[in-house]
């Protein structure tokens, strides 16, 4: 009997964890590109970051998800991860970006401004180039793109908003 009940709990704990995929397949050969997050620390607790979390409608890792687990249970200190993983290059993919103003303790975020800016851009990026997750917020404009680091040229469509991005208490 406390067997399958602690057969049944673990696979129910397990069931909660978030997989992500490879940024890359692991039988592929072919030329890369480099993508990075960014972001902007206010302080010790509040920082904006720009992520990459999809590729090609799959779920990856990134700076936001590596940032929210170096955090966890250090109170109100906020530490940030610089995070980039390689990608296929040479063929169009699509990237889900996401612009967000995180705080080292969620509570934090019910009582400040939490700026969110989000979508899918698409590009073809260029063999051995590396490109870098942008993104400003402001209480009359927030973007978030992608852009080639060596030029900073914009690539695909820039995720635009005109007016406030501030989440809903509800929404963080």
């Amino acid at each position: 009997m406390f067997g399958r009940l602690a057969i049944a709990l673990s696979i129910l704990l397990l069931s909660g964890c978030a997989s992500v995929a490879p940024s890359i397949p692991a039988s592929y050969s072919g030329p890369q590109a480099r993508l990075d997050d960014s972001g902007l620390v206010h302080s010790r607790s509040k920082a904006d970051l720009f992520v990459a979390e999809q590729l090609d409608g799959q779920d990856i890792d990134n700076g936001m998800r590596r940032t929210h687990q170096a955090s966890q249970g250090k109170g109100f200190a906020l530490t940030t991860v610089q995070f980039g993983r390689s990608i296929v290059a040479g063929k169009l993919v699509k990237v889900g970006v996401r612009g967000r103003t995180i705080f080292a303790a969620p509570i934090q975020a019910l009582t400040s401004t939490v700026y969110q800016v989000k979508g899918t851009v698409e590009f073809v990026p260029e063999p051995n180039a590396t490109y870098v997750v942008r993104g400003e917020f402001s209480d009359e404009y927030s973007a978030v793109w992608i852009e080639e680091t060596a030029s900073k040229t914009v690539v695909g469509k820039k995720l635009e908003v005109n007016g406030s991005a501030k989440l809903g208490f509800l929404e963080k």
